[in-house]
């Protein structure tokens, strides 16, 4: 076991303690009406606050610290002390305890959960307004009860969701990391807000007055570097810098479109603004952040390139829901004829990453990191990829061997034959068609040797088809499920 391994066990151990309840349990807070048990040893440890808090005199409560309560612990029913919680919410407390214990946390809300502060139906909350929120108040919480750790990581966070954020809630995480004074949040802000382009009259309603004056100070400082680095006689210089920061800008709107599934508005951006959906990550971005039907609408514009693969690892879109393990998202690109062999560059398919989860899935009992999946999505995922990558190499081999046909005989034998085999060759091609729909909707138990045996029947008499009924297809892991929908819906 390596040390890396020995620390996970570690914090799965500490980790089990805060969920098992009650286990060894020697104190209890009651937030929101609802009680948490934990262990005196374990925050004191991992928390100054706690520490004084179990510490001092007569007191629970310290004399500058944030109360957690009303003074004095309450007496619950059997003689255990029960502290009220007043300063932060349930599910807050519960991620800063999480980290206090395992040293390690997401603070992302539970994907397609209801939020009262997000009205998106199955948003991912990855950058909404509820992610937003929920990281804005645990770092409230990290410095409240001097959990510096926990601080910084929620800074990290921060700084990577505001990039993709609505303006109006990098002006709040702006003001929160102001008050919170940390920096690298408010340089982020700051400069994400003076690129926006909004005039300070709109600025004042959101932000202070000297944050805004420090906004354009910004603003002006970074006109005045852009002009005095950029000499005349390398003008165009000039030009490709302002080109690209035009582009960042169409960028954005069009993820602020997506992201309120204004499809509309990216449509005129590709016709009146050249907009290049392929350049610019749409299809991806949407298939992480946005709904079935944002992802359905921007692939019927046309404009977009379903195989397109992007970054480094060189992904598509098709990878990224495979990841994603989401039966939506696969099923509408696959629709829209994304290729389930498209290869990254270390070689890998969807289908090898479906292939993978399953059996990590089957033989440890669970994904790290992804403890969300759930096991009939899995298996939904793996049969329409698996069931779409069949018909491809069907087709592939079936037009081999027409050319291998084609190589052999000679032409006067080819053109007798071609006669006396054509009415089979619109039934193959009928059956190419309708095998096809039978695997991308995962349609009855009917495989393709009983439709090719019963077109057969059509001109060469009745025969019996069930040597071939009982042949089931073992590439599968699972049986299909029938349905007779072509759409895929879910």
């Amino acid at each position: 076991m390596t040390p890396e391994d020995s620390l996970r066990t570690l914090s799965l151990d500490y980790l089990n303690l805060l969920i098992n309840g009650q286990a060894f349990s020697d104190v209890t807070f009651c937030v929101e009406g609802r009680l948490v048990h934990a262990h005196r040893c374990i925050l004191a440890a991992r928390s100054l606050f706690f520490r004084k808090f179990f510490c001092g005199p007569e007191s629970p409560v310290g004399g500058s610290s944030p109360r957690l309560g009303p003074r004095g612990p309450t007496v619950a029913t059997g003689g255990s002390q029960v502290i009220p919680v007043n300063t932060v919410g349930y599910e807050v407390f519960l991620l800063m305890l999480q980290f206090l214990y395992s040293g390690q946390v997401s603070i992302v809300p539970q994907k397609h959960e209801p939020r009262p502060n997000c009205g998106e139906r199955s948003c991912w909350h990855t950058h909404c307004t509820a992610a937003v929120d929920l990281a804005l108040d645990t770092l409230t919480a990290a410095r409240s009860f001097g959990v510096e750790q926990l601080a910084l990581l929620t800074q990290k966070h921060l700084v990577s969701i505001v990039e993709k954020a609505s303006i109006e809630d990098v002006m709040k995480v702006l003001i929160a990391s102001r008050k919170q004074d940390m920096h690298q949040l408010w340089t982020t802000c700051s400069h994400l807000i003076a690129k926006s382009g909004l005039p300070p009259e709109i600025l004042a309603k959101h932000l202070p007055i000297d944050v805004v004056a420090k906004i354009e100070d910004l603003r002006l400082k970074s006109s005045m570097a852009r002009r005095s680095s950029i000499p005349h006689h390398h003008h165009h210089h000039h030009q490709m810098s302002s080109n690209i920061e035009l582009e960042d800008q169409k960028i954005r709107r069009m993820r602020r479109a997506l992201d309120s599934s204004d499809v509309e508005l990216v449509k005129l951006m590709v016709m009146g603004e050249g907009l290049n959906l392929d350049e610019s990550l749409a299809l991806h971005y949407a298939v992480e952040n946005c709904s079935r039907e944002v992802v359905k609408a921007l692939l019927e514009l046309g404009a977009a390139d379903v195989n397109y693969q992007a970054g480094p690892s060189a992904k598509s879109a098709l990878h990224l829901a495979a990841e994603m393990v989401s039966p939506d998202m696969v099923s509408v690109l696959l629709d829209h004829h994304a290729d389930p062999n498209i290869q990254t560059m270390d070689g890998i398919t969807p289908l090898d990453i479906l292939r993978t989860l399953t059996s990590d899935f089957l033989f440890k009992g669970a994904i790290p990191g992804l403890t969300h999946i759930e096991p009939n999505k899995l298996r939904l995922c793996l049969e329409l990829v698996q069931s779409a990558a069949m018909v491809i190499s069907r087709e592939e081999g079936e037009a081999n061997n027409n050319l291998s046909s084609e190589n052999m005989y000679p032409q006067h034998v080819r053109e007798d034959h071609s006669s006396s085999t054509s009415s089979g060759n619109n039934n193959m091609g009928n059956l190419n068609l309708d095998s096809r729909m039978v695997y991308l909707n995962l349609g009855a138990n009917v495989n393709v040797a009983q439709m090719a045996c019963k077109m057969n029947n059509n001109n060469e008499g009745e025969h019996d088809c069930s040597s071939s009924h009982n042949n089931q297809n073992p590439s599968t892991m699972y049986h299909h499920h029938p349905h007779h929908h072509h759409s895929h819906e879910y």
